[in-house]
C-alpha cells in the first residue's frame, strides 16, 4: 500500500502503524472485508489523531465455497508458510476442472480521518486457481492465481505490472482518486 500510494503521491509523507510506538493492531472482527479495513483503519486514527488507511483482502475460490476468504492469511493456520497453504488448495482442487477454478482476490480499503465519516472501497481481481504454482514474484497466492488474459499468474507479473491490475492497486487507484479530491 505504500508502495502504490507513495508513488502517486510522492509528495505526501506515508507512515506505517510502525512509526507510532505503541500503536494497537486491533483484533479483526468484522464478517466483511469492509469491515475489517474499518475497525482497522478507525483504529489507527483514534490513536493517532492523523488521516489512515487501512486494508483487508482475500482469496475467494468458487470450488471451494468462497474459502479461503476473509481467513485467507489465517487459512491453514496462522502459522502455516504460503507454500503449505497453497499446496492443500491445490490438493482439495487435484479433480477440479480448470473451467471450474475461478476465484478472485477482493481487497477493501477505509480511509478514516477524525471528525469525519470513514470511507470504504472494494475492487476484486477475476482469475482462476493454476493448476501448479508459476512465478517469483509477489506473496502469498500469487503463484497460484493464474490471470488468462495476460496468459500468466499473479506472481509471474512485475511489481509495476501487478500494481495497475491487482485488486490492491485498482482499490488504491479509487481511494487515490478521493485523495486527490480531498486534498484538492
Amino acid at each position: 500500500m505504500v508502495t502504490i500510494l507513495g508513488a502517486r503521491f510522492p509528495h505526501l509523507t506515508i507512515r506505517t502503524l510502525a512509526d507510532y510506538p505503541g500503536a494497537p493492531e486491533p483484533d479483526e472482527t468484522g464478517t466483511t472485508y469492509r469491515q475489517n479495513a474499518v475497525i482497522k483503519a478507525d483504529s489507527a486514527a483514534k490513536f493517532t489523531g492523523e488521516w489512515c488507511v487501512a486494508d483487508d483482502a482475500g482469496l475467494e475460490i468458487d470450488a471451494m465455497g468462497g474459502e479461503p476468504g476473509l481467513y485467507s492469511k489465517r487459512f491453514a493456520g496462522e502459522e502455516t508458510p504460503f507454500s503449505e497453504k497453497m499446496r492443500i488448495i491445490l490438493d482439495r482442487l487435484a479433480e477440479t476442472p480448470t473451467e471450474a477454478r475461478s476465484a478472485r482476490f477482493r481487497c477493501a480499503v477505509a480511509l478514516a480521518i477524525p471528525g469525519q465519516p470513514t470511507e470504504e472501497f472494494e475492487a476484486i481481481c477475476e482469475g482462476v486457481i493454476a493448476d501448479e504454482p508459476s512465478g517469483g514474484g509477489g506473496f502469498g497466492y500469487d503463484p497460484i492465481f493464474y490471470l488468462p488474459a495476460l496468459a500468466c499468474t499473479m506472481a509471474d507479473l512485475t511489481a509495476e505490472q501487478k500494481h495497475r491490475i491487482s485488486h490492491r492497486g485498482k482499490v488504491l487507484s479509487g481511494l487515490g482518486d478521493r485523495l486527490n479530491a480531498l486534498l484538492g
